[in-house]
């Protein structure tokens, strides 16, 4: 099992010197990603719903404040040496496709191929409006386009790609990624179009397990998942075996459980043992790399989070 932490790009973050702190920190307690969350603007009215809370309402809706994603990225980049960095998830319709392969290329080439590329369709709908003429409803179908084409750029010396909301020829697209064949593409979602598409273009699949319509804060529903992702892998002709599991918590806690519905505990919520019992069980179905998720406008409570999860989780599980 491979460890990471997800955390937002404002709060402590946004600092420059807090954000070098947190990816330092990081990267010497063990953790093997750093995953940042993406959003350009925050509409000042945002109706649509929040897949990741009972009520669908969005916590962050308040300054506005978010650096960008990829350029972030670059940055930490720089101020590390093997620390992964990971789009966590990068929204595909907040930018254009070539650009957006251009800039995630350059990462992955600065950084001698430490870019994994997690991507997602995105939730809100006046976000991407915003920022892409796209219609909302087609944005799955963007998303495979954009996979595709991201890889074609990566690979091919003369690219060529006609889709119905990407297409390009008669061009040259260098340097390719450091990695070989472009850097890994972890599709993210939960829901049954996201299964599919990390079973049919993904190198991995990167749910979040607390989406109240498609949870998956228990084993069972882990599995139950993962079976209907690798079904749709066979279907594509695929081997499932060679797509890697990601999982982002953010429900995370040392001490009192949590409690799910049914009245047990909540996975990676309680006492020590128990916790680590539960990393031992995901890993068995099926968990490549188990992603926690944190945010805090306090750098030195960020730092001593960091420490803390090295100590309980990296160092015991190990």
């Amino acid at each position: 099992m491979k460890f990471g932490l997800h955390c937002g790009t404002r709060g402590a973050a946004m600092d420059p010197d807090g954000l070098v702190a947190i990816a330092k920190r990081a990267e010497a307690a063990g953790f093997t990603h750093l995953g940042l969350s993406d959003h350009v603007v925050i509409a000042t009215e945002v109706n649509s719903p929040y897949p990741y809370t009972k009520s669908q309402k969005w916590f962050a809706h308040d300054s506005g404040e978010c650096l960008d994603q990829l350029t972030t990225l670059a940055f930490v980049a720089a101020a590390t040496s093997t620390l992964r960095l990971l789009t966590s998830v990068m929204v595909l319709p907040h930018r254009p496709a070539m650009l957006t392969a251009k800039m995630l290329a350059t990462i992955d080439h600065l950084s001698r191929g430490r870019l994994t590329v997690g991507v997602g369709v995105g939730w809100m709908a006046e976000e991407i409006a915003l920022l892409h003429d796209v219609p909302f409803k087609r944005r799955g179908r963007l998303a495979d386009e954009y996979i595709e084409a991201f890889r074609t750029l990566w690979r091919e010396a003369l690219p060529v790609y006609r889709g119905d909301l990407v297409a390009f020829d008669k061009l040259l697209f260098e340097p390719k990624p450091a990695a070989s064949g472009g850097p890994p593409i972890w599709v993210g979602g939960e829901t049954v179009p996201a299964r599919r598409r990390a079973g049919r273009l993904g190198d991995a699949w990167y749910p979040v397990a607390n989406n109240p319509a498609a949870p998956y804060d228990s084993l069972d529903r882990f599995r139950d998942g993962l079976a209907d992702m690798r079904g749709h892998a066979e279907a594509a002709g695929r081997d499932p075996a060679e797509i890697e599991i990601g999982l982002l918590t953010v429900a995370y806690r040392l001490g009192e459980a949590d409690v799910l519905e049914d009245g047990t505990r909540r996975p990676f919520t309680g006492p020590a043992e128990a916790v680590l019992d539960d990393i031992g069980a995901f890993a068995e179905a099926g968990l490549d790399h188990l992603v926690i998720g944190f945010e805090s406008n306090d750098l030195g409570r960020s730092l001593d989070t960091i420490d803390g999860l090295a100590q309980s989780v990296i160092h015991k599980a190990g």
